[in-house]
């Protein structure tokens, strides 16, 4: 193991991990004006409720499927009655349709905010940049899911990316795991951390504003104010 991949796979994972919570206490504290998406939907509203419809639809499955993935123990599941066969079936069909119709949703609103002039001029820097890594990130999963499995159907990536990232937690990473990963899941991989720590200075901070208020909040009544004629 070379000081290189010691970096990236022991180190960079915990930089970015102290990023993102760092960054969000910094942003809360002292930047919560700027806490918003920004919506661009008065410029254009049909590709934006197409793509973030099939966006929202995938992203979900998406993320349950790595956390069964990446969390549950390969022995845990073969416990439960998840044979090998039945994991591949949900994780490579079930799981790549969806990661396919995140992908959709994503390659429209990427390619609505770079080729609406409007909509391009209203973006900041780092809203192009979210979605071109989140663009790179899904395709780089579906990519992994769909091909990459299918070229080496010998690797698991439970047996050694699942296994390194639970020790992560464990403050135990084992840099090793990741030196027979294909190139494709270790580059989804490392994308996935970066924007984990570039997560506090976009646009993807308004995940964490969930409108609880409106749950207790009283109906908003509009009256129809009916002019009265005056009589002469």
């Amino acid at each position: 193991m070379n000081w290189l991949d010691h970096f990236v796979w022991v180190i960079f994972p915990y930089l970015c991990v102290a990023v993102f919570v760092v960054g969000h206490i910094f942003r809360f504290r002292y930047d919560q004006f700027h806490w918003t998406a920004k919506s661009s939907e008065f410029i254009e509203k049909k590709q934006l409720m197409v793509g973030s419809l099939l966006f929202h639809i995938g992203i979900l499955p998406v993320i349950m499927g790595h956390i069964a993935g990446l969390g549950i123990p390969k022995e845990w599941m073969e416990s439960m009655g998840v044979n090998e066969h039945v994991y591949h079936i949900g994780a490579v069909y079930i799981g790549g349709l969806f990661g396919v119709i995140t992908l959709a949703g994503m390659l429209l609103l990427t390619t609505r905010r770079l080729t609406k002039r409007t909509i391009r001029q209203l973006s900041t820097t780092s809203d192009l940049i979210v979605n071109v890594m989140l663009l790179f990130i899904v395709f780089m999963g579906v990519f992994s899911t769909l091909v990459t499995t299918n070229v080496q159907p010998e690797f698991d990536y439970r047996e050694t990316i699942s296994v390194w990232f639970r020790n992560l937690f464990l403050f135990q990473p084992d840099a090793s795991l990741m030196s027979e990963v294909p190139l494709s899941f270790k580059m989804h991989v490392v994308a996935g951390f970066l924007i984990f720590a570039f997560w506090p200075f976009s646009r993807l901070v308004h995940v964490w504003s969930v409108p609880l208020n409106y749950v207790r909040r009283s109906y908003i009544l509009y009256r129809k104010h009916r002019q009265q004629s005056v009589r002469r």
